[in-house]
């Protein structure tokens, strides 16, 4: 969901003026022969047009006649990126680079190579020799800041997104990244600080991406009704978008206005009816409305895709609900053999058995949760109380 990840890259057709750019490695229209910056050019436009097989008809010819032509290898790379053959991408790239080690191009390409496929201390390095030659290059100092972010190294992301922002005070990849970087370190505040600026710079055409990051940060402050009103106009804009209808719905959740987060959750099983995730918070929502059928209904075509912890753990519920005790506990058993570092399922499990009026019980299931290193405030809470 990052826009980091999407920056533009250099125009294809820009590389047909290499030589004069400056950057090592280039051949000039002399050493290249007429013919050849013909089909250079060609295979270039191709390129742009995303006609890419044409576009390696030229650069194979090319090929046939000068072998390290480094025009020809940079644009096979490229047309094999654009396909998505980022191994055969890289070949073709690193060629190039054998033979003119300067070509910021293949090192370019060579770097998105990479990151596509998640090599990103790879990335970094690549991209560091890139700016040798241009230290300036604000494209790629985001992308060496993204990359060090996708590896969590928080401060060399935050130092670089920074040098971005003194030489671009306003730039809205920096700006956003530094978003998601604090979001992912959970540090809310200092991501809305971010994500705020860029409503200040373009409030009415922001993207619409801001507007639920801003609602994440809200919702995970749990003030839900600021995040509220940023999810409702994203949904203005976009009214099945998905984080927008996830955001509305987990808000009235938390809210515990359990009536309203069904409409949104519907609405995404409306586009995504296999959703697990939503089809066991769908169900959650039913139970507490205490519409045990339709409750579940919805566990159950959960259970139908795949096995879910939550969806088993919503019937189990919906069972202690109704008074069935010992088909709950049974579930409860089989959850915690399953997943026995869960403080949750001893919780439930030893309610199940107060319940039922087996208090001894409850006390040594969550004696047990003790004994598995769990000692969470509302294990020993409950414990206390029945001691």
């Amino acid at each position: 969901m990052s826009e980091t990840d999407n920056q533009a890259e250099p125009a294809a057709e820009s590389r047909m003026f290499l030589h004069a750019s400056g950057f090592s490695g280039s051949l000039s229209e002399q050493e290249t022969g007429p013919e050849l910056s013909g089909l250079s050019k060609k295979g270039y436009q191709l390129l742009k047009e995303n006609k890419s097989g044409e576009a390696v008809d030229c650069f194979s010819k090319i090929l046939a006649i000068d072998e390290n032509n480094n025009y020809a290898l940079v644009g096979m790379g490229d047309a094999a990126r654009k396909r998505g053959n980022f191994k055969d991408a890289i070949t073709y790239y690193q060629h190039c680079l054998s033979s003119h080690p300067g070509n910021n191009y293949a090192l370019f390409g060579l770097a998105d190579c990479y990151k596509a496929l998640n090599q990103f201390h790879k990335a970094i390095e690549i991209w560091e020799q890139y700016l040798k030659h241009d230290d300036k290059n604000i494209t790629v100092l985001t992308r060496i800041a993204d990359a060090y972010r996708k590896v969590r190294d928080f401060k060399h992301s935050k130092l670089v997104y920074l040098q971005v922002l003194e030489m671009e005070d306003a730039n809205p990849y920096a700006i956003i990244g530094l978003g998601h970087l604090h979001y992912d370190f959970k540090e809310y505040r200092e991501a809305l600080f971010y994500w705020e600026k860029m409503l200040g710079i373009n409030r009415e055409n922001v993207d619409l991406r801001v507007l639920t990051s801003i609602g994440n940060c809200y919702r995970k402050l749990k003030t839900f009704d600021r995040g509220i009103d940023f999810f409702e106009q994203a949904l203005r804009r976009e009214p099945y978008n998905f984080y927008a209808l996830f955001g509305l719905a987990d808000c009235y959740r938390g809210m515990n206005m359990q009536d309203r987060s069904l409409e949104y959750w519907n609405r995404i099983l409306e586009q995504d009816p296999r959703n697990k995730v939503i089809l066991t918070r769908a169900g959650d929502a039913y139970r507490q409305l205490k519409e045990f059928d339709k409750a579940t209904l919805y566990y159950e075509r959960a259970l139908n895709i795949e096995f879910d912890t939550y969806a088993v753990l919503g019937l189990a519920l919906i069972a202690k609900d109704q008074g069935r005790y010992d088909e709950s506990s049974e579930s409860l058993r089989r959850l915690i053999q399953q997943d026995p570092k869960n403080y949750r399922l001893y919780m439930e499990l030893a309610d199940s058995r107060i319940r039922k009026g087996a208090k001894r019980e409850a006390v040594e299931i969550l004696e047990e949760c003790q004994r598995q290193g769990l000692r969470h405030g509302s294990i020993t809470e409950m414990l206390e109380r029945l001691r």
